[in-house]
């Protein structure tokens, strides 16, 4: 790696203000688990690392608390309901929040998929911010993020401002976060007690590679077992994450039979556009990227109320 100055500040406001003062020439690391590669491979080779870990446990950035924030998810729910969201800090480390209770209770999709991110130790360094600020379109969490509705919390020494996860990725390892911008939170909507999800990866070689590709399926139904709304999100499969928009147009409104799946996960292929590489061509991940998507939608549907797992 090449050289660089590491910088400890004692405070937020302190980070932001070297991260100002080094512009272009510095880099925020928390975890490290996603920076440090890079600068191996001289993805990113930053002058100045402002180091945040000690910074985790002020401020609330590394908190998982409820809130009355009205994010809305995919519909209104009822003015009695609560909590409307869940703030998790940006330092949470994903090893904390696999085994979180109040995430398993209230959103176990996302339990689930950060609990497939790589192996314990790297969870245990892996920080929820720090990942999606990296950019990496075959992360597992942002799948399930954008399948819920998340949004991200940024600040900057002008104020905060609030970005969905779903507008925050731009390109391959290019994101919405600016110069002068520290991701601070993520900000996830609990769905209705009526919802179903499920976060699947297609993993053919080891438990900590990146997934062939990835889909997270929610699923909200009526008692009469038809389909009120639905999100798809599909992971490793083009720059970004991508929304099965064409899929989940076919379902609204849908009784939620074999066949219909069957027909929304048929659109898929012509969705992504995920690139050639040594875990497949092409074509053989749009096939895959519909038949995960099928089997996300069909596991959804099974889950129980307050489970990580079908």
């Amino acid at each position: 790696m090449i050289d660089f100055e590491f910088h400890s500040p004692s405070s937020l406001d302190d980070a932001l203000e070297m991260l100002e003062r080094y512009g272009g020439d510095a880099r925020l690391m928390a975890g490290g688990t996603a920076l440090v590669l890079q600068m191996k491979q001289r993805f990113a080779q930053p002058a100045h690392i402002i180091g945040l870990r000690p910074l985790a446990q002020t401020g609330g950035l590394s908190a998982v608390q409820e809130t009355d924030a009205a994010e809305p998810y995919v519909e209104e729910t009822d003015a009695d309901e609560t909590p409307k969201s869940i703030r998790i800090g940006a330092l949470c480390t994903l090893r904390r929040l696999e085994d979180h209770p109040l995430l398993r209770a209230r959103i176990p999709l996302l339990a689930d998929a950060v609990r497939r991110v790589a192996t314990r130790r790297i969870r245990s360094m892996a920080t929820i911010g720090g990942g999606l600020v990296n950019g990496d379109p075959s992360q597992d969490p942002p799948p399930a993020l954008i399948a819920l509705g998340a949004s991200v919390e940024l600040t900057s020494p002008s104020g905060t401002r609030i970005c969905p996860v779903e507008q925050l990725f731009i390109d391959y390892y290019e994101t919405d976060v600016r110069p002068n911008e520290a991701l601070t939170a993520v900000l996830v909507p609990v769905p209705p007690a009526d919802t179903r999800g499920a976060y699947l990866k297609f993993l053919p070689r080891t438990a900590d590679d990146y997934a062939t590709v990835s889909t997270a399926a929610l699923v909200p139904r009526n008692p009469n077992n038809t389909c009120r709304d639905v999100r798809i999100v599909l992971g490793a499969a083009g720059a970004t994450p991508i929304r099965a928009r064409a899929a989940e147009d076919l379902l609204r409104g849908q009784e939620l039979t074999d066949d219909a799946i069957r027909a929304a996960a048929a659109t898929v292929p012509d969705a992504v556009d995920p690139l050639d590489d040594f875990r497949g061509s092409s074509d053989y991940k749009r096939q895959m990227a519909a038949v995960f998507t099928r089997r996300a939608l069909t596991q959804a549907l099974g889950y129980n109320k307050g489970t990580a797992t079908p």
